[in-house]
């Protein structure tokens, strides 16, 4: 017997339906969305990812669809044929489809379902739990369906792009050995290697230059990485990089064909055109600015350095600050109506940031107020006003402390205060380039210094020859594209010369010996005629969620884990049976609350 399908083809999609094709039949494919019974006449909502038509069953031009429509009920699979036809005054915008509907002559239910544990709708107010547990149900929302679409449509562009640019796709290795990247690697035992792992890479990092080395030129790949760490909205244990790796080529190069795939994508996606070229600030002059080095350039909130102004105040607090070598840094909130209970808000928010504290004044018409103000005299006041822009009706914020304090607090500060107080153009979409970044980071606690980037990027030529003498001087080639506040990709030119790698190694208190454990055969690589290269990596969720506007990345990655790194709806991890256990020769030893193994 022969299958509905064997003699029934869709003809369109039901989102695609327009006045265009009025009097068409049509075949659609779909799911009830919902029914509505008028006392004889039947409408209901069909159905796909192209979006939603309404469907009218009417016994004057079909009984037997009309009673089977009946029966219908939502989330059921079914097939409708019928002819479409304009809605006349019942119009509508609601759907993009709204000008037409199909009157249904015919009926086909493919398969029932039951009652949905949640409404498939945009505005369900399900919990993100519940429907991450039944996630094939939630993808069915149209807000979802249309970030993954346009996810798709991304990587098509990047793809063609790329391609026309000379890149050639290559696959790097999943299974590949643990180095340090800054994150915990998720390890793989290996059944024929007993008591051996591979990890799954962070990145396609040293296959990438490796690739160059053997003189590809141009490589991309849309890859999937992996990071045991903390998760957060924006953060997931295994996430999609556009990665590139250009040979013979300086950051001009890799930032023109960057800016350019932009170009391409915001064209593609949103009809925006993009500048020609996108600011560019330096690291220096952002942790400055925006205490950050991934500033929101949507508003103009800026911290100000007031050291000068305030070293022989009377204020003993910022006296002290600066006469210890510390700084003071303040913001000027324009037209602010911040109470003293808000205030102490803030307050309480930038002491999460290490912050002692947060002085303040409000600039009124006939002097100043509260806070600190009591400790500045009137030159001083003028001082102040000039070099913050502050006017009558601003809220001076200040915050005292080393520098590494004052950046992050401030920083973040000036984020909350720009959501807070509607400062941003969350319509707009603004891109920097954050460009020479220090080489190194040093952590006071440990007493060494790590790599800002990873440890193959290169040092500035003019660094080369003393880069041991001031470590915290050097300054690296390496570039972050940050959009309306979120890093969305960082890269650098890398090292070509051995020699200067193995300094690095060496700066970052890596022996030889733990160096060519690690990294021998890149160290072996660099012998054989290494261009000069250098590359970058987008992340693809990121840029995504941006470009669609999503509060999280998991609402535009398929099958996403939540903050403890878990599927809820295959309900991995798992443990596994003590079979495949021996076969990896492991054991498993789980610790109690107080610490006992089991």
């Amino acid at each position: 017997m022969a299958s509905y399908l064997d003699e029934n083809s869709r003809t369109c999609m039901c989102g695609e339906l327009r006045a265009e094709h009025e009097g068409e039949e049509v075949t659609l494919f779909g799911w009830i969305a919902n029914t509505r019974d008028l006392g004889g006449l039947m409408f209901a909502d069909l159905r796909d990812r192209a979006g939603t038509v309404q469907v009218r069953f009417d016994p004057d031009y079909n009984t037997d669809a009309l009673e089977l429509a009946k029966t219908l009920r939502n989330e059921w699979c079914v097939a409708v044929k019928g002819k479409v036809v304009s809605r006349g005054e019942n119009t509508t915008d609601r759907l993009s489809t709204g000008a037409v509907e199909v009157l249904a002559h015919e009926v086909h239910i493919f398969s029932q379902s039951k009652t949905p544990p949640f409404p498939i709708r945009d505005d369900t107010d399900a919990g993100e739990m519940l429907r991450l547990e039944y996630r094939y149900l939630d993808l069915r929302r149209g807000h979802l369906q249309r970030s993954l679409i346009t996810r798709s449509r991304v990587n098509m562009m990047v793809r063609n792009y790329l391609e026309e640019s000379g890149f050639l796709e290559i696959e790097t290795p999943f299974l590949t050995k643990s180095t340090p990247e800054g994150a915990r690697d998720y390890l793989v035992p290996s059944r024929v290697h007993p008591g051996q792992f591979y990890a799954l890479p962070q990145s396609p990092q040293i296959f990438k230059q490796l690739l160059m080395i053997s003189g590809y030129d141009r490589y991309f790949q849309i890859v999937r990485c992996f990071r045991d760490e903390d998760l957060r909205a924006d953060r997931q244990p295994e996430f999609t990089q556009i990665d590139m790796e250009l040979s013979f080529i300086t950051p001009e190069d890799i930032i023109g064909v960057c800016e350019g795939m932009m170009r391409r994508v915001f064209k593609g996606v949103l009809e925006l055109d993009l500048p020609e070229s996108f600011e560019r600030i330096s690291y220096d002059e952002a942790m400055r600015r925006f205490g950050v080095d991934n500033p929101d350039m949507r508003f103009e909130l800026e911290i100000v350095d007031v050291g000068a102004e305030v070293a022989s105040s009377g204020f003993k607090v910022f006296a002290d600050t600066i006469a210890s070598g510390d700084i003071v840094r303040g913001l000027c909130v324009k037209g602010a109506s911040l109470s003293r209970k808000d205030i102490s808000a803030l307050e309480d928010f930038v002491k999460i940031y290490g912050a002692q504290g947060l002085a303040w004044a409000k600039v009124n018409a006939d002097g100043w107020s509260g806070g600190v103000s009591k400790f500045f005299d009137d030159a001083e006041r003028a001082a102040l006003a000039a070099k913050m822009g502050a006017e009558e009706g601003d809220v001076l914020l200040f915050v005292a402390a080393k520098e590494s304090v004052t950046c992050a607090s401030l920083g973040q500060l000036r984020k909350k205060l720009g959501a807070q107080l509607g400062l941003i153009d969350e319509q707009a979409f603004k891109f920097c380039w954050v460009v020479d970044f220090p080489m190194f980071e040093y952590n006071e606690d440990e007493g060494r210094y790590y790599a800002m980037h990873h440890p193959f990027t290169s040092p500035r030529p003019e660094f080369f020859e003393a880069m041991e003498e001031d470590p915290a001087a050097v300054r690296a080639q390496a570039y972050d594209l940050v959009l309306n506040g979120n890093e969305i990709a960082g890269g650098s030119i890398r090292i070509h010369d051995g020699d200067v790698q193995s300094r690095v190694f060496k700066m970052l208190d890596l022996t030889e010996e733990e160096a060519r454990e690690k990294f021998g055969f890149l160290l072996d690589a660099l012998t054989y005629g290494t261009p000069p290269h250098g590359g970058i990596a987008f992340g693809m969720d990121r840029l995504i969620m941006l470009l669609t506007r999503s509060p999280s990345l998991r609402d535009v990655i398929a099958f996403p884990k939540t903050q403890r790194a878990s599927d809820l709806m295959s309900k991995a991890p798992s443990p596994v049976d003590e079979q495949q256990l021996n076969e990896l020769h492991l054991a498993a030893k789980l610790k109690t609350k107080s610490g006992e193994e089991e």
